[in-house]
């Protein structure tokens, strides 16, 4: 993954010996067995090392927002990996799904937000992106922020043929951030969304809402113009 900015970490790609890669698994996901020496701090190149990885894969996460009416969506399903680490297997999350081939972020962002909502996506804006769990799997998770109505936001959605079932709870901002302080939105690419959404609002308010009352305004000056 190439980047413009200066990293100020010490090593690379090329401080990387990889050895071997050998396939343990492929069904859904896929889990690698790597073999592997890098460079150590202190000179000289590690014994080899073996890692067992998944490779699942990445994906986009959207955090559904109403600017208007400054409310988030959450989407309540059921999570079988929860089951032994949670007080209930169903969890508050946001939109996601994986990058199939050919696709932008954009695309996978709005077409996931029509399967797991119901809800047309209209301004799109990316937040950040980060490794999901970079000790055991080299999935990456892109975070966008979409303009949506939170009026549409109700009902039940998913896609049959997945299993999915998914409700829908349209809050506000305000609500969002409590839960996650209570410990009720436990998932790591909500959280971080949310956090993101408690530094930006109040820029991604004003960029969307004075864009809407621009547009309004004109279609006013239009109407008296064409009176």
């Amino acid at each position: 993954m190439t980047s413009s900015f200066v990293t100020p970490v010490t090593f690379g790609c090329d401080d990387v010996e990889m050895l071997s890669r050998e396939t343990l698994y492929n069904g859904f996901f896929k889990m690698e067995l790597y073999h592997f020496r890098y460079r150590l701090f202190n000179g000289g190149m590690s014994q080899t090392v073996t890692r067992e990885i998944l490779e699942r894969g990445h994906a986009v996460v959207l955090l559904p927002y109403d600017a208007r009416r400054d409310q988030v969506i959450l989407l309540e399903q059921i999570r079988i990996a929860a089951y032994n680490s949670s007080l209930t297997p169903w969890l508050l999350e946001l939109v996601a799904g994986i990058i199939e081939p050919g696709e932008t972020l954009e695309q996978v962002a709005r077409r996931e937000a029509v399967e797991e909502t119901g809800l047309a996506v209209g301004r799109c804006k990316r937040m950040l992106s980060y490794l999901a769990s970079p000790g055991s799997t080299s999935e990456r998770l892109t975070v966008m922020v979409g303009e949506v109505d939170a009026l549409k936001a109700s009902g039940i959605h998913g896609l049959v043929e997945e299993n999915e079932d998914i409700l829908l709870h349209a809050v506000s901002r305000e609500q969002a951030y409590r839960w996650v302080e209570e410990g009720v939105i436990d998932n790591a690419a909500s959280v971080i969304a949310l956090q993101w959404l408690a530094l930006h609002h109040e820029s991604l308010r004003k960029e969307w809402t004075d864009n809407d009352n621009d547009n309004d305004n004109d279609n006013d000056n239009d109407k008296t113009l064409h009176a």
